[in-house]
């Protein structure tokens, strides 16, 4: 059963960067495409604010998340690095232990939540 009610894990370090479900959608993607720009275009962003936000996750750590090689004859191209791996593995299995934690309030949220409202019907 898909649940109605989601949750978003977002962990705010010092300085105030934000590690969230975006931005561990960015890093699979870029994974994915071996490309900030492809993976911008996939999320419907800018190459720029894949870039920035690419940025900001290699600024948060000591260890960089992403590698990145400049164009040229043979293209540029962007890797998650092995601590960008183990972010990304280790910030899904926070996701998955969250759902699992709330679980049972979530259950009594959405057991206790109005049904969703049909835009067409009269008020």
């Amino acid at each position: 059963m898909t649940r109605a009610i989601k949750t978003n894990l977002r962990l705010t370090f010092p300085g105030g960067s934000p590690l969230s479900h975006g931005k561990a959608e960015l890093m699979e993607l870029i994974r994915e495409t071996g490309s900030i720009r492809q993976a911008a275009q996939r999320m419907d962003m800018s190459y720029r604010r894949g870039w920035l936000l690419t940025d900001e996750l290699n600024r948060m750590f000591r260890e960089p998340v992403v590698a990145t090689k400049h164009g040229g004859k043979s293209g540029g191209g962007a890797v998650l690095t092995e601590f960008g791996t183990a972010l990304l593995a280790r910030f899904r299995d926070m996701e998955i232990r969250t759902q699992l934690a709330l679980k049972a309030d979530l259950d009594w949220l959405e057991a206790n939540a109005q049904p969703p409202q049909d835009p067409s019907a009269e008020v």
